[in-house]
């Protein structure tokens, strides 16, 4: 009773000196950063995305709650869009169309840089510091080093396809500004966000898409046989 006891006077006094000296937590600032995404009405930003050896860039569009594009320049003319009902892909080179309903839209929602996706990471992924709290170049290779924090997501269960998230967050604005996801296979995804416009008013027609009629129609494709 007595150690249990001088263990949690220990404690207690490590968390009130935290907070004297001013020491924000990494679950404290990642739901800061998800506050930032909380309150955004909407924001466009260029994206690029690299998987192994494939590069993909183009232009995100998200508007609340749930409503997002990305249109991309390489490879040029394909969309991703989802209109909070259904989500759809546009393979140009396949010249299909992947159509997916989905009931659940918080689940629905294709991109991680959300209210919707923090939230979800929030839920299944504990949060650390990937170095310290203070800001780090995003790239230690850059001549001119750009100063993030960086945060590592650790999954909670292996159920996520993701074994690590690292969020790399401009400290000014709470932007995020990468994003990489490491599978428990070692293959590494990787977001990068830049030139973000906040709240400019996206009127929601930008999230209705006309794919063109001659692709092919594969719908409910993430159940299909």
């Amino acid at each position: 009773m007595k150690k249990i006891f001088l263990t949690g006077i220990l404690m207690v006094s490590l968390v009130l000196a935290a907070v004297a000296d001013g020491i924000v937590t990494a679950r404290n600032y990642f739901d800061s950063v998800s506050a930032v995404y909380g309150a955004l009405r909407d924001y466009e930003a260029d994206i690029d995305i690299k998987a192994n050896k494939t590069t993909m860039k183009g232009k995100v569009s998200y508007k609340k709650p749930n409503l997002l594009r990305i249109d991309f320049s390489t490879p040029s003319e394909q969309v991703i869009c989802f209109n909070g009902e259904l989500l759809t892909i546009y393979l140009p080179g396949s010249s299909a169309i992947l159509n997916q309903s989905v009931q659940n839209t918080n689940s629905g929602n294709a991109n991680m840089a959300t209210p919707q996706g923090l939230s979800l990471m929030s839920r299944y992924y504990s949060v650390a510091y990937l170095k310290s709290g203070t800001p780090v170049p995003l790239d230690d290779d850059a001549e001119s080093p750009e100063l993030v924090v960086k945060l590592r997501l650790s999954r909670k269960n292996t159920t996520e396809a993701f074994r690590y998230i690292n969020m790399s967050v401009d400290p000014q604005s709470k932007l995020i500004r990468q994003l990489e996801g490491i599978t428990p296979q070692g293959e590494s995804f990787v977001f990068n966000f830049k030139n973000y416009i906040l709240n400019s008013g996206i009127p929601d027609n930008r999230f209705v898409y006309d794919a063109p009629s001659s692709a092919n129609n594969y719908n409910n494709f993430l159940f299909s046989e």
